[in-house]
């Protein structure tokens, strides 16, 4: 039977959340002991501490180390959680002692690392100077987990297809994407223009699976096309944009990024429509985790630019 309730409010220590997580990071009693600077043996004795005192087994022991179980698992998850927490505290006191705003650490999806974080975030440090910004671009399964595990305070993107229980999102603009190509590309100077008109051109893909690959697919679909076999596949911004102006090939951008580069001539919007996108451009964070004051004022500041866009 499951004994931790007078252990947990009574005998767990930071300390052992930092040792729950070293060993979930590393595998390894050896290397966990190392990385917090505690000899091996002392790993081990606060180890077996933990687990007598919870009454539970966390970690399986093999020769190559330490694995988590089912029960290590959830505690792991929890003490990363709390440390975020604690670490956020910390940084929030010394904020409020100090002056400054503060920090905050964004996950941020391809989507909006061209045009609308860039600009937010511009805003945002010409009011808050001192403010700490870090910022982690990558896709949602990279993302989430470090959201999860404390090492982001929100992420800023195109938004789940099910929202997950222990998440809140706020929807920020459509996130539409567009089709488009170089400007001076002969596709930009027709004044109609039919998908099958696309059928034999070179592309620039979302990889398959991403969010942003599902309205092309359907719209293709709709056209009974099948997906081009000349084509490279990303989600960089900046190497859909180089790659269309060096080749004569065809991309999908969100209106917001190809934008700027439409009016300055560098691409040109092709007059195809997609299917509506079933996940729009937003903000996700943690429920059991409240963004803190600093992360507050930076997605006033998006929706602010959001706004200036029309």
């Amino acid at each position: 039977m499951l004994q931790p309730d007078w252990f947990i409010r009574a005998n767990l220590k930071p300390r052992h959340l930092q040792l729950l997580v070293a060993l979930d990071r590393h595998r390894h009693i050896g290397r966990a002991a190392a990385s917090l600077n505690l000899s091996q043996p002392a790993v081990s004795l606060s180890l077996g501490e933990l687990e007598k005192g919870l009454g539970l087994a966390l970690f399986e022991r093999h020769a190559r180390g330490v694995t988590p179980n089912a029960y290590g698992e959830c505690l792991v998850r929890h003490a990363q959680q709390l440390l975020a927490g604690l670490e956020q505290a910390r940084e929030e006191l010394q904020a409020l002692q100090t002056g400054a705003a503060g920090k905050i650490l964004v996950g941020a999806l391809p989507a909006v690392t061209t045009a609308l974080l860039p600009q937010a975030l511009a805003a945002y440090k010409r009011e808050y100077p001192t403010s700490q910004v870090m910022v982690s671009e990558g896709a949602m399964d990279k993302l989430l987990p470090m959201l999860r595990a404390g090492e982001l305070d929100l992420l800023v993107g195109r938004l789940m297809t099910r929202v997950a229980d222990d998440v809140s999102e706020d929807v920020l603009y459509d996130g539409l994407n567009v089709v488009v190509v170089r400007g001076d590309h002969p596709l930009a100077r027709r004044r109609k223009l039919r998908w099958p008109d696309l059928q034999y051109c070179a592309w620039v893909l979302p990889p398959a699976g991403s969010l942003a690959r599902e309205p092309l697919e359907a719209a293709l679909r709709q056209q009974g096309m099948a997906l081009p076999r000349d084509a490279i596949e990303t989600l960089s911004n900046s190497v859909i944009a180089g790659y269309l102006q060096h080749t004569q090939a065809v991309g999908l951008l969100s209106w917001l990024v190809a934008r700027p580069l439409t009016r300055s001539g560098v691409l040109a919007i092709l007059p195809l429509d997609l299917p509506d996108p079933r996940r729009p451009i937003g903000v996700t964070w943690l429920k059991q985790r409240p963004l803190p004051p600093a992360a507050q004022r930076l997605v006033a500041f998006l929706k602010q630019e959001i706004r200036a866009l029309g």
